[in-house]
């Protein structure tokens, strides 16, 4: 029977962890914004109706809403969805139209957009980073102890005592290293290169895949090797090494990231497991009852998340705008208005589209549907 968190927790969960990421998103907009003297009309905790709020001495109005699903800041002038001068905004006084984000460099406001993702990845960084400093690191040198009877390491030749060197021609530093890479290639064929009595070998193998259930219920397939070790250690690391190995595991997860995408798009992994709101909300809820320090991690984990999809070249995202950047940079002119307004339009097209087959998705998922 498995465990599961009531539905209020869904809610709590969901809110603490997509509201304040959301929130510190928008703030590195907006402090890149005010480092390069762009004004913020406002800066809203929540979206919707305004329930208080205060305007600072630079104008700014910082109000908290009645929708606590992130926020946003608007900056001075972004009077268009492909933030493109106007006549209105030529039409400004020009002390005025100098604060606005229009009117700056490309390559500052290429900053103030990146600065939202970025933001998001650096709150990852320091909760693995601080989890790195509080906990210290797993230790376990990549020597075979143990090979499951039946697994693909037994069928490829791998014996007790190997010391796999790296798989496809990644190096492997430790079981962790070597876990993690497994994990995401179920059934993939790999080339596992080790080291035995001095020689080094080359083995071919095709990874086995494992379906597993956590403690709720949610299903996960990942790659197996079939080997095994007990030498395990925890080596304390300083705050220097900790949020190296924080930048480390937030790369790690971006690649997991990509790999799991690849995959969908080339049939290897169901579309199933995409996940969306509902799916969020779920997860936040069960981490949530497992605890602060679960809920932290999955924290980061969200936060790499949102990082990832506003970077993609998606117009209406981050990432469209510093598309449409590049190519500015690469052209020596912007694109026009209307193409950046048609491309903003299919932009939101395809994001709703996605955002309402991933929550079709997750209900079609949840266990009252048989799942």
């Amino acid at each position: 029977m498995f465990e599961s968190p009531p539905f209020w927790m869904w809610i709590l969960g969901f809110l603490l962890v997509l509201g304040p990421l959301v929130t510190l998103h928008e703030f590195g907009h907006y402090l890149v914004g005010r480092l390069f003297g762009v004004k913020a009309d406002a800066f809203s905790v929540g979206f919707g109706k305004e329930i208080a709020g205060f305007t600072d001495r630079r104008g700014t109005r910082w109000k908290l809403s009645a929708l606590p699903l992130g926020g946003y800041v608007q900056f001075a002038g972004d009077m268009n969805p492909a933030s493109q001068p106007s006549a209105e905004w030529l039409s400004l006084p020009e002390e005025e139209r100098n604060r606005t984000f229009q009117s700056k460099p490309l390559w500052q406001r290429a900053l103030i957009v990146a600065a939202g993702p970025l933001t998001n990845f650096l709150i990852a960084i320091a909760i693995l980073g601080s989890f790195n400093l509080l906990y210290g690191k797993l230790v376990t040198p990549p020597v075979v102890e143990v090979v499951a009877e039946g697994s693909a390491a037994a069928e490829a030749g791998i014996e007790p005592g190997d010391r796999i060197l790296s798989i496809n021609g990644r190096e492997m530093q430790s079981f962790e290293d070597l876990a993690r890479w497994v994990s995401l290639y179920p059934g993939e064929p790999v080339t596992v290169r080790l080291e035995r009595d001095g020689e080094t070998r080359s083995l071919p193998a095709v990874l086995g895949t494992v379906h597993e259930q956590d403690r709720f219920g949610n299903e996960f397939k990942i790659g197996q090797l079939g080997i095994g070790s007990s030498q395990r250690e925890v080596a304390a690391v300083g705050p220097v090494e900790a949020l190296g190995l924080g930048v480390t595991q937030t790369g790690e997860t971006v690649r997991a990231m990509v790999t799991g995408i690849w995959q969908i798009v080339t049939g290897r992994r169901s579309v199933e497991e995409l996940g969306g709101p509902i799916k969020i909300a779920k997860f936040s809820g069960e981490q949530l009852s497992l605890g602060w320090r679960n809920f932290v991690g999955f924290a980061a984990l969200i936060s790499i998340n949102l990082a990832f999809i506003n970077l993609l070249p998606i117009p209406a995202l981050d990432g469209g705008h510093l598309a449409f950047y590049a190519a500015e940079a690469v052209r020596r002119k912007p694109a026009s208005a209307r193409s950046q307004e048609w491309a903003f339009k299919t932009g939101i097209a395809f994001v709703l589209a996605l955002m309402l087959f991933v929550t079709i998705n997750d209900i079609v998922s949840l266990p009252i549907f048989g799942s």
